[in-house]
């Protein structure tokens, strides 16, 4: 089981500070792919670099721990204080841009010995990794290329190949299939999901797809400027959403045979710089009352291991 404890994730700029991250809580089964949905600017790519312990000025933990279930060889727990000491064998990191993400004038092989420890033996794990890329439909040459030697999928896999090869407990997946074509992002997504399925690890996977999330996630995290809104099961998150923007997010996904105009989310999120009060999606809202404007809704779970922060989920039970 992995544990976010209240965690609130802030960056300082010449503004002051602002809380990209505001009190998360969540409790996610080992195992499991975990979809996070939201708009730009919601706080998902921050949570994955708290999770990620890439903790680096402008961004700061404000507050929370995150305990991720799992010890090192000395049975020493590992959370938020010691996990950069974990990097790739432990938790791996995939970021959405893979061109940006690679060197461009170092060959693939170099880049993928240089995070090894002085003493490996970098030719016998290269050797390895040639027979590991190749489970992964890429060709060993593919090594001793450069990034732009190859195409925006086969670069994807080497990032998927990098951050899998030592079969960490856990995956951090930023919007892997980002500018990729739909026949090459399923490629990618069908990897991750056999890949998971092999590994048995637990990925968190961000994506603004809600179809893509409904493939490929065993559960959902709904989150809307910087909060958790929902979480649950992906089955009933899309099938019986309790938060009206989830249900907002789920009728927006194209149906076979449904000729229906879908409609967009009037208005904007509000800015993070502003004193917010009551629910943050209530000026959006097509339920918001009084109490919605003024008192913020805690995260309740409405049905069994189906959490929504709403002052009227229950109408949707």
């Amino acid at each position: 089981m992995i544990n976010l404890n209240n965690i609130v994730a802030t960056y300082t700029t010449v503004r002051g500070q602002v809380d990209a991250v505001d009190g998360v809580n969540l409790e996610i089964p080992s195992g499991t792919i975990l979809g996070i949905a939201g708009e730009s600017g919601c706080g998902k790519s921050t949570l994955l670099k708290a999770l990620y312990g890439d903790i680096i000025y402008p961004l700061s933990l404000s507050s929370g721990i995150i305990e991720y279930g799992i010890q090192d060889a000395q049975g020493v727990e590992i959370t938020t204080r010691n996990i950069r000491d974990y990097w790739f064998r432990r938790i791996a990191y995939i970021p959405q841009s893979s061109m940006s993400s690679l060197n461009p004038v170092i060959r693939i092989n170099r880049q993928f010995v240089d995070f090894l420890d002085p003493d490996t033996d970098r030719a016998q794990v290269l050797e390895q990794v040639r027979s590991y890329i190749q489970q992964l439909d890429l060709p060993p040459e593919a090594l001793d290329a450069y990034p732009h030697q190859l195409s925006g999928g086969m670069r994807q896999r080497i990032m998927v190949a990098m951050a899998t090869f030592f079969h960490p407990d856990i995956i951090l997946a930023d919007e892997p299939t980002t500018a990729l074509d739909v026949v090459v992002q399923k490629g990618i997504l069908l990897l991750l999901a056999e890949i998971q399925e092999e590994m048995q690890n637990t990925i968190f996977f961000v994506s603004h797809d809600m179809g893509v999330h409904y493939q490929i996630s065993h559960k959902m995290l709904i989150m809307y400027a910087a909060k958790a809104v929902e979480y649950g099961d992906s089955s009933d998150v899309f099938e019986r959403p309790l938060h009206p923007y989830t249900k907002l997010l789920t009728e927006s996904l194209p149906t076979i045979g449904d000729d229906h105009l879908r409609q967009g989310v009037a208005g904007r999120p509000p800015s993070l710089w502003d004193e917010l009060h009551g629910c943050r999606f209530a000026p959006r809202c097509p339920l918001a009352t009084d109490i919605c404007r003024s008192d913020e809704p805690p995260m309740v779970e409405y049905r069994p291991a189906h959490f929504a922060a709403c002052h009227h989920a229950d109408t949707n039970l």
